[in-house]
Formats: C-alpha cells, structure tokens, sequence
C-alpha cells in the first residue's frame, strides 16, 4: 500500500540535490575554462619572450599585429587600452661599475661618483602592448615623473643610458638573478652589461560571481 504523505518528497530531495549539483556543474564549467585561459596566457608570455629576447622590435606596429595574431583568443588587441589582454615587455640591466664609467659617473680616479643605481637592476625599455589596465607588471613600471623620473622614448620604449644609470625611476623591482660578479676568479650570473629580457602576459579571465570573481591569468618568462 502506498503512503500518501510520502507523495511529492522525491522531487523534494531532487530540488535539494540539484542546488548543490548546479553550482557545482557551473564551477566545474568556469575552472575548466580558466583553465584554457591560463595555457594560452603562458604560452604568449613565452613566444612574446622568445622574439623579443631574439631582438624583434615590439615598437613597430606589424611586430605588433604578430602579436595581436598570437594572444588573439585572449583578446589581446594592438590599440592601446583596448582588448582583454595585455602584454608587458621589459628590458633589464644591472648597474655596475662599468655602466657607471660607461654613463660618466664617475670621479677623477674613475670611482663610481653620482651614480645613483650602483647595484641595482634598471629598466632600459619598456613596451606595452594591450590593454594596461588589465593587469601591471610584477617587477614595477619606470617613474617618468618628478625630479628622479626617466624619460622613456614614445616610439622605441628605450630609456637613455645617462638616465638609466643616474636616475631612480629606473629602477625595477627584481631580484631574481644574481647579477655579474667575480670572486677569487669564479665568475657567477650574468656578464657585465648583459640585458635580461622580460616578457609578461596577462589577459581577463572568466569569471562568474559569487562563486568566481573577476581576475586575470598571469604568466612571465625571462629570458
């Protein structure tokens, strides 16, 4: 015999299951998502970084549109401030004694005199390709305001050696490789006035509130 106040609980516990089933599906759905979003920010990081690295000039617009082609399923467009994605390429260099002779800060027995960046990493280009407001770059971004600001070249990104050298707005937040030096003749890090090449990619990622917020995937490669 059939109970009939036991009719209509099935669908109940069905309403129940489905409000834990549903979100979960959907987030399941957004990760798998993202997820794609990730691999191919990492990718563009890498190949932005591989050309520039190989000395392709990103200040050029039909570099430019080689790119935009490369992260163009992140929306990476090549008008500044539009798009999803934006990618941040950086040319660093670690101010030692010879870049302070080099620059002329030096005294008259050719010790380092004025130079303000001794021992620090510098910015010596700068390009954005992108929209910037997506995300900014990790190891900071040249000051080209006030009394220490550089000034950085509309055309080619490039900061002057004199400045680079002699003003703290060209200075990077970087510490990740230990820069040239000699002890007891082992030789360790990079050569003397060797540039490292940056390159950082990030582009809007899915989002879908409350259970994924909005945010940016991120990815960078040195090279």
């Amino acid at each position: 015999m059939r109970r009939t106040g036991l009719r209509g609980s099935a669908c109940i516990e069905f309403a129940f299951i489905t409000m834990v089933l549903v979100p979960l599906l959907l987030g399941t759905g957004a990760a798998g998502i993202n997820m794609i979003l990730t691999l191919q920010t990492i990718q563009l990081a890498r190949d932005a970084g591989h050309m520039y690295a190989r000395g392709l000039d990103f200040s050029q617009p039909g570099n430019q549109t080689i790119l935009g082609d490369l992260g163009s399923t992140l929306g990476l467009s090549t008008t500044a401030g539009s798009g999803s994605a934006v990618v941040i390429l950086s040319g660093l260099t670690y101010v030692d004694n010879a870049a302070c002779t080099a620059a002329g800060a030096v005294d008259t027995h050719g010790n380092p005199s004025g130079c303000t960046n001794l021992g620090k990493w510098v910015f010596m280009q700068r390009v954005e390709i992108g929209n910037s407001s997506v995300r900014t770059s990790n190891i900071g971004s040249p000051l080209t305001s006030g009394p220490t600001g550089v000034t950085v070249n509309s055309t080619t990104g490039k900061i002057s050696l004199s400045d680079y050298v002699t003003k703290a707005g060209a200075v990077a937040t970087f510490s990740a490789i230990n820069p040239y030096s000699s002890v007891n003749g082992n030789v360790s890090g990079l050569p003397s006035g060797q540039m490292l090449y940056v390159a950082e990619a990030a582009a809007t990622a899915f989002s879908m509130p409350p259970f994924i917020g909005p945010h940016a995937t991120y990815s960078y490669g040195l090279f």
